[in-house]
């Protein structure tokens, strides 16, 4: 409801301008999915979508590495024709034949949020942050919470506070749909500083969190698939096993085992097996990534092609290039 209404408020704001046009938002990461790896560490992570504003076109860009998902793709920002086909606002000119001269008119997106032709994830974060808090000042009596904004360049995260005190964290992200795919061009980034501001991440958040309901809707009532994901999670705490790594492993023998296999008389074999197969991913150095050229994908689940046709991603190719660091996990898993 919070993110709502500071959806609406940043809407309201820029209604005169050629901003993004915010959709609303997607639930995504572990909170959204049902589990959550530590109390201590509930983010509540939100995915806005954006759409382009009436006289601009949004061109996806995806990184030409070879690497699917990509990490370094980057969102083209171009002016269309408004003459024709597109209902035109109080007499707003053409940005590419304009017919008289109107010096009043908002500068088009390309002149405020973009760095070049690209759109720019500090800018379009920044964007954001600026409306909302001047909403928030502006009318602080209407939100029932006290949100004080967390330092962050590729995201908006926010801390809000209830009248109980309670502390919520919450993070919107900001991202553009891949076709009619359930896989977006994001602004959040693996690396921190270093990647640059026109650079947006290919991302399968939504896909996960899409693959999670799926299973909620399928497998059998009281079954224990997501609690062997925390606890999992919980263990390999402190080592240099990911949480995603896990989440991985959880994911594909969600499709390889029956819905029957995750009740409660079969939960510590089912841990076991989680254990047992990421110690063989790591000791092979081969965990191949959900998505990317996996049949056993939901159809419901849409995919672009190149996810399709793909060969998998190795997650831990990394394992391959240093042996340091596999003989570090191997020793890790041993002790666990």
């Amino acid at each position: 409801e919070l993110v709502d209404d500071l959806l609406s408020a940043c809407k309201d704001a820029s209604r005169k301008g050629f901003f993004p046009v915010l959709q609303p938002a997607i639930g995504i990461g572990s909170a959204f999915e049902g589990w959550c790896p530590s109390e201590d560490e509930v983010v509540f992570r939100m995915l806005v979508p954006l759409k382009p504003p009436r006289g601009h076109d949004f061109h996806l860009e995806v990184g030409t590495k070879g690497q699917t998902p990509d990490q370094d793709s980057h969102i083209r920002v171009e002016l269309k024709c408004t003459c024709d086909g597109e209902q035109l606002e109080e007499d707003m000119l053409c940005f590419i034949h304009p017919t008289k001269t109107k010096t009043n008119q908002a500068p088009s997106l390309l002149l405020t949020l973009c760095t070049g032709a690209y759109l720019d994830v500090h800018k379009t974060v920044l964007w954001f942050k600026h409306s909302v808090m001047a909403w928030l000042e502006a009318l602080p009596q209407i939100c029932p919470y006290t949100v004080k904004m967390l330092p962050s360049q590729r995201s908006c995260m926010m801390e809000a506070t209830t009248s109980c005190r309670t502390k919520i964290l919450i993070e919107i992200l900001f991202g553009v749909q891949q076709g009619d795919s359930d896989i977006f061009l994001i602004s959040r980034s693996p690396q921190k500083d270093s990647t640059p501001s026109t650079v947006w991440l290919q991302s399968c958040a939504v896909a996960e969190a899409k693959f999670f309901k799926y299973v909620a809707r399928n497998i059998q009532p009281g079954s224990l698939h997501l609690t062997c994901l925390c606890i999992c999670c919980c263990i390999r705490k402190n080592t240099s096993i990911s949480l995603y790594a896990v989440k991985t492993v959880v994911m594909h023998l969600l499709t390889l085992r029956g819905w029957s296999d995750w009740c409660e008389e079969d939960f510590l074999t089912r841990l076991a097996d989680i254990m047992q197969c990421l110690t063989d991913s790591v000791e092979k150095k081969e965990l191949y990534h959900f998505f990317t050229g996996n049949d056993n994908v939901p159809k419901e689940i849409i995919l672009p092609p190149d996810f399709l046709e793909t060969k998998p991603l190795n997650l831990f190719k990394c394992l391959e290039e240093d042996s340091a660091t596999h003989t570090k996990a191997l020793q890790e898993l041993k002790e666990l």
